[in-house]
């Protein structure tokens, strides 16, 4: 169970190695997080985010999961509610993709779509009902500001993360009532492997900040909550831009 601060006890992350899920991982070790469940594809990678929590004082379980095998998942992550109940859900995988690439080769888009957007789905879904017979917990998504308004640089990945912002939305208010909570974060640019020698863009971040705005998101039961908060303003500006005038700024 939660703290009287919101703190969770158990955690599962799907996507065992983000960057961004580390970051919170050991941020909640800190506070009160006792057992930690990485979930992801085998790899040594994995393994050392394990060792790494587990240098930290955290019970840590390793357990493959695979986001493009959504006939796995209520299995796999059936297997992990029944250890016991978990008190934070952080879906954190996702893929970038290569706009140019993913546009010539739709196979490739579509591997983007299905990742994002349809593991996400899967996974939530089967995570959400867990959450929901237990009675309580949390269920974090990380979407991105991409998902808020289509950009010609990256529109195959922001159209993925728009579903899944849409869908998350719609989830929250399925499990409103239920003693179950859905908090969708929706980060600008985070400095992460993932992003590696990309161009920043404005009000970069970092996981670091990332995890901040999670734990504090827990604590106040947040609905959505932006990184930086400013992005929150910005972003309700340009949704508003006439569409020739958007297609013309350097985003």
């Amino acid at each position: 169970m939660k703290d009287a601060f919101g703190t969770p006890q158990s955690l599962l992350i799907l996507g065992g190695t983000s960057d961004i899920a580390l970051a919170t991982a050991r941020r909640l070790i800190a506070r009160r997080t006792r057992t930690v469940w990485l979930a992801g594809r085998p790899s040594q990678a994995l393994e050392n985010a394990a060792t790494h929590l587990r240098g930290l004082g955290a019970e840590t379980h390793t357990i493959t999961f695979d986001a493009l095998d959504p006939d796995s998942h209520e299995a796999v992550l059936g297997k992990v509610f029944a250890e016991g109940d978990i008190d934070m859900v952080l879906l954190a995988f996702g893929v970038l993709g290569d706009q140019a690439n993913d546009e010539r080769d739709p196979v490739s888009a579509a591997r983007v779509a299905q990742t994002n957007y349809t593991g996400a789905v899967s996974s939530a879904l089967v995570c959400a009902r867990a959450l929901q017979a237990q009675g309580h917990g949390s269920l974090v998504v990380l979407s991105s500001v991409a998902a808020e308004r289509a950009r010609r640089s990256n529109f195959i990945y922001g159209s993925s993360k728009a579903g899944l912002d849409t869908f998350t939305q719609g989830l929250g208010d399925a499990l409103h009532g239920t003693g179950a909570h859905v908090m969708l974060v929706r980060p600008g640019f985070v400095r992460t492997s993932m992003t590696a020698g990309r161009p920043e863009s404005p009000f970069a971040t970092t996981p670091e900040a990332v995890a901040v705005a999670i734990e504090l998101g827990l604590r106040r039961r947040s609905e959505t909550v932006w990184v930086p908060g400013s992005l929150r303003l910005v972003m309700a500006a340009l949704r508003h831009v006439p569409r020739a005038v958007f297609r013309r700024l350097p985003l």
